[in-house]
């Protein structure tokens, strides 16, 4: 059994797509996926699956989630060993002084890769930093000039559609969560 995190784009968010997470969890469930759990209302599942083929968990996902909820299902399947490597090879200091600073984690649908979508990625001096990654791409801005940063106008670049945006505790809780033993 492979376990993994998926990262639901677009719901929750401003009255849109309104899901609850008991529903959610059920909707994995019968799927057939094991050890089902979620974490938060945007959309972050932790399951189980025999199947290890990224590109079919998404979509079997996606269509079990536009069947049951009724709107376009996009997700992103991050399994354990990925999001280990994405926590333990983070930018020096990342995540380290959060009262002053906004740590994000730009997760990636395949086939983007993190080169390209780094091509996407504006930051503006003295207020943002973007890394790039093997999987993602990491982005902090100062808190308090955060009406300043540029992190926004990547919801209007084509490539926006390939992505999703965890803040730094979220995955470093999903991390925990998948590294629990099975319950």
């Amino acid at each position: 059994m492979m376990k993994c995190c998926a990262l639901l784009r677009g719901i929750n968010v401003g009255g849109n797509n309104l899901i609850k997470m008991a529903d959610l969890k059920a909707c994995f469930e019968a799927m057939g996926f094991g050890e089902t759990r979620t974490y938060i209302a945007s959309g972050n599942v932790i399951f189980e699956s025999d199947e290890k083929d990224l590109e079919t968990l998404s979509q079997t996902i996606e269509r079990g989630l536009s069947k049951e909820f009724g709107y376009k299902a996009c997700v992103v399947v991050v399994p354990y060993m990925i999001l280990s490597k994405v926590v333990r090879k983070a930018p020096k200091g990342f995540g380290e002084e959060p009262e002053r600073y906004r740590y994000d984690v730009i997760f990636l649908r395949a086939p983007m890769t993190a080169a390209e979508a780094i091509k996407s990625v504006e930051a503006r001096d003295g207020v943002d930093e973007a890394w790039q990654g093997d999987d993602v791409l990491y982005f902090s801005r100062i808190i308090k000039k955060a009406a300043q940063s540029k992190l926004p106008k990547l919801a209007s670049k084509p490539a926006y559609k390939s992505m999703t945006v965890r803040n730094w505790n979220t995955a470093t809780k999903l991390f925990s969560l998948l590294s629990e033993p099975d319950r």
